[in-house]
């Protein structure tokens, strides 16, 4: 069966907007016109792809399709870009904002220099993960944790980066003046979450490791908030990445971790289904940036990772 591209741009357009009228002006078409491409379409498959009754929605079998149509049509585009010798865009979603994670993919990609990037911000792993597999961008960027349910199925990773996380405290923390801190020294303190705690896997799982009871936590500011917070209570203390740039650190403390060092990892994400053509050419620029950098260095008897990361990090050695 030969899929007409224009059918299946109709139908995408209905299934984002679930109304005709807003679908047609989207496609510079009329709605009669558009209501008969979506009767070819479903008369081509012998499915109704859209229940018109009480409102627009997609039928089970729309649901079905929708994933695979907007393949469809990203393959298209990447085909016509490809013959046309026309650059490859690549859309990235980032997470863990306040870590600055675009500071490590600007260094790959500044040295590969042919690739084009059109960031866009995932407000966490999971919303990425979704968008990746609604195809609404084609890599995701930042740290990669088990998902609830079936969200995370149909996702490849890799690992790209092991980043080493320091103690950020007011000056007036009764530990300010340290030199350097175990996790376990922290534990009369309480840890400054920067997002509901159940959304930070990381340090959900720092605190349980180490035993820090006292967690508060709250909605994601930004970074001059979580750095108020810190600055303006003693007893509170965050964790940074060792070289990622503190707001507006006066008055703060940056201490580096030992015995055990925390490990925050990085991966690159992508639908395990639709390998982007830019996708080799990064892992590859990662990878030269890793080893130029000691990016992926890991010493079991002095650095932790928690158990996810430790196993995905079993897998990239394996590999």
């Amino acid at each position: 069966m030969d899929l007409d591209l224009v059918l299946v741009r109709a139908f995408v357009a209905t299934a984002e907007t679930l109304h005709f009228g807003r679908a047609a002006d989207q496609l510079n078409t009329s709605q009669q016109a558009l209501s008969k491409r979506i009767a070819r379409l479903e008369a081509l498959l012998g499915v109704r792809l859209f229940e018109r009754e009480g409102g627009t929605r997609l039928t089970e079998a729309g649901e079905r399709f929708a994933p695979a149509a907007r393949e469809a049509l990203a393959a298209g585009d990447r085909a016509v870009a490809a013959v046309l010798g026309a650059d490859q865009v690549v859309r990235l979603d980032v997470w863990g904002h306040l870590y600055a994670p675009m500071r490590t993919v600007a260094q790959v990609v500044e040295a590969l220099g042919t690739i084009r990037l059109e960031p866009g911000p995932a407000r966490d792993w999971p919303s990425a993960a979704e968008a990746l597999l609604r195809g609404d961008t084609d890599l995701g960027f930042g740290r990669v944790h088990p998902l609830s349910g079936a969200r995370g199925a149909g996702i490849a990773q890799r690992l790209v980066r092991l980043e080493p996380v320091d103690a950020v405290v007011s000056a007036s923390h009764p530990q300010a003046d340290a030199d350097e801190l175990r996790p376990a020294d922290l534990r009369e303190s309480t840890l400054w979450c920067p997002a509901e705690l159940a959304r930070l896997d990381f340090l959900r799982r720092f605190a349980d490791e180490f035993g820090i009871t006292r967690r508060r936590d709250g909605p994601n500011l930004g970074p001059d908030h979580l750095v108020q917070h810190i600055r303006t209570d003693p007893t509170c203390f965050t964790l940074f990445p060792s070289d990622a740039p503190l707001p507006d650190h006066a008055d703060l403390r940056s201490i580096p971790l030992v015995a055990p060092t925390p490990l925050y990892a990085w991966s690159l994400a992508w639908r395990a289904s639709h390998r982007h053509p830019s996708l080799d050419t990064l892992l590859h620029g990662f990878a030269e940036a890793g080893r130029a950098r000691r990016w992926l260095d890991y010493a079991p008897e002095s650095d932790w990772l928690p158990d996810t990361d430790h196993a995905e990090l079993a897998h990239l050695i394996g590999d």
